[in-house]
């Protein structure tokens, strides 16, 4: 029984992992809303975000990572610089201004192209096995087009109100005025960023599980990926907010409360648990779950925000979670084909001792030749 369930615990730590992991970027668009419409600016969200993910992960790189960190090389050096640039300069400046000019519910769904993003450029560089005529891979493309459907379900189509928590009216109207800036020009240009954004984390996700490959220390890569991030963002920053050194200044407020949850939330732990489970399960399963924090944001926000819950966002949570369920199912033939059976595990020893019993005939066959020379002698 002991045994049942600690195998039970070790197949379900990816899930529980990347769950986890759309848990805390839940949390991080509520906050990092909050803080963008007090005025804080995106770029040095970003910044202190990755300053702050350096200061918490990089002690634990250093001892934890210090027997299979292999030795820095040119290549490895040229890719950390490239992920540092991809996710946390151009995905979250592009991403935080798109939420800038839309809200946070809308931001959660329009990122969830992402898993079809991702499933493509894995395809293209052959991270991803992709049988046509096989059930499990035909499971795999109809659970991504369906998040995807699922997601453009919760965007466009609004229908009734659901009062979920009894936010009643009261929840309505503060909808409404929270929502009564957002113009269609403002819509479409927040969807572009964001869009662009999703490109940028999906090559993000990509890199990182090549870059693993060869560097195979998930913590150092993480520690090196916000180091750098910190440096470049602060250019970017220092660039775009050339001459407004007041957007610089913290307080004890939830600007300083977004950037400690985010850097070491979703920026060290997040790229830390993604580039373990795609280790083992690939980017496809990490991105498939990404539909799951639209969810929760839309709930959190109903609760928090107190945005209005309506029918559309029920019916697109649905078929993301169908979807979901397809992609998993879909993936776990490819888990299983690389974990070894019982049978296979067996088959060597099996082997191992034919060969050597035919080795033993060997030696004896070769010792009873020289006897049998002597005797004919």
């Amino acid at each position: 029984m002991k045994d049942q369930m600690q195998s039970l615990f070790i197949r379900m730590k990816p899930f529980i992992a990347v769950i986890f992991m759309q848990v805390g970027l839940a949390g991080m668009d509520i906050l990092s809303k909050a803080a963008l419409n007090k005025g804080m600016s995106n770029y040095v969200l970003v910044v202190y975000r990755h300053a702050v993910a350096t200061l918490v992960i990089a002690p634990f790189a250093v001892f934890l990572d210090k027997k299979v960190r292999p030795r820095m090389t040119r290549s490895i050096f040229i890719k950390i610089l490239v992920l540092s640039f991809l996710e946390p300069v151009i995905d979250q400046n592009l991403y935080f201004l798109g939420m800038k000019y839309t809200t946070a519910t809308f931001a959660a769904a329009i990122i969830n192209i992402l898993p079809a993003i991702t499933f493509l450029m894995a395809w293209i560089v052959r991270l991803e096995k992709v049988k046509i005529r096989s059930l499990h891979s035909q499971a795999k493309i109809t659970g991504t087009i369906a998040t995807v459907g699922g997601a453009m379900v919760m965007t466009l189509m609004k229908g009734p109100p659901v009062d979920l928590f009894s936010t009643g009216g009261k929840a309505y109207h503060l909808n409404e005025q929270a929502t009564a800036g957002v113009s269609l020009h403002n819509s479409m240009k927040g969807a572009i960023m964001i869009t662009i954004g999703c490109f940028s984390w999906a090559c993000f996700m990509i890199l990182q599980a090549i870059t693993l490959k060869t560097y195979p220390a998930e913590l150092s890569l993480t520690a090196w990926i916000c180091l750098f991030g910190t440096i470049e963002g602060s250019i970017a920053a220092l660039i775009m907010e050339r001459g407004n050194y007041g957007v610089w200044s913290l307080s004890w407020d939830t600007k300083l409360a977004a950037a400690v949850y985010s850097g070491v939330v979703c920026s060290g732990l997040a790229y830390y648990i993604q580039g373990v489970v795609m280790q083992d399960r690939g980017p496809v399963f990490v991105t498939a779950f990404s539909p799951l924090c639209m969810i929760i944001v839309a709930v959190m926000s109903s609760i928090i925000l107190a945005e209005q819950m309506f029918l559309g966002r029920v019916i697109g949570a649905v078929i993301i979670v169908a979807g979901l369920y397809l992609v998993v199912w879909g993936k776990s033939k490819d888990y299983n084909s690389t974990s070894p059976t019982v049978n296979d595990q067996t088959l060597p020893t099996k082997q191992t001792a034919e060969s050597r019993n035919h080795e033993k005939e060997n030696c004896d066959e070769q010792v009873v030749q020289p006897v049998n020379q002597i005797e004919i002698l």
